[in-house]
């Protein structure tokens, strides 16, 4: 039997642990720009239920997390209006990291540095299990959706462009 990747601690896991979530581990190769086309395929899941971790911010640079298929893009322009603001940007990697306490590549919605509104498409919340950063580059987790909402208070927005 293979010997299981023992994968160190991160404020993700930490975060999740200290919030009984019950999650699966699944470190991969990681490779620089590859996203989630990369991570799905290492870990032989459809990239749909591979998600995003997105860190962006409001016209008046406040920061907010939004959770998306790894086969979408967000709409800025429907997030915005859905959460009532006039408009929505991803954050400059270096901002991100900022608020996230992650590495872009590596940013989970959970264990963050700074407390931010999370905003989840609200497809993800149907699927039956999900696959999102674990807070390291090459590691996500696989937890059940209903998690974000719980212990997260992610609230579900529809602002999902295809690929």
């Amino acid at each position: 039997m293979a010997k299981k990747e023992h994968v160190s601690e991160t404020p993700a896991t930490s975060f999740l642990r200290k919030h009984a979530v019950v999650f699966s581990e699944h470190p991969y190769a990681y490779e620089e720009h590859g996203g989630t086309a990369v991570s799905s395929s290492a870990l032989g899941v459809p990239e749909h239920a591979v998600v995003k971790t997105l860190v962006m911010q409001d016209e008046a640079a406040r920061p907010l997390i939004v959770l998306m298929h790894g086969d979408c893009k967000v709409s800025t322009k429907n997030l915005a209006r859905a959460i009532g603001c006039k408009s929505v940007e991803p954050c400059k990697p270096e901002v991100a990291q900022r608020h996230s306490g992650y590495l872009i590549g590596g940013t989970s919605p959970f264990g963050t540095r700074k407390a931010m509104p999370v905003y989840v498409e609200e497809s993800i919340l149907a699927l039956e299990k999900i696959y999102i950063n674990g807070g390291r580059r090459g590691y996500l987790v696989g937890i059940a959706p209903g998690v974000l909402a719980d212990v997260l208070g992610a609230k579900p927005v529809q602002c999902a462009l295809a690929d």
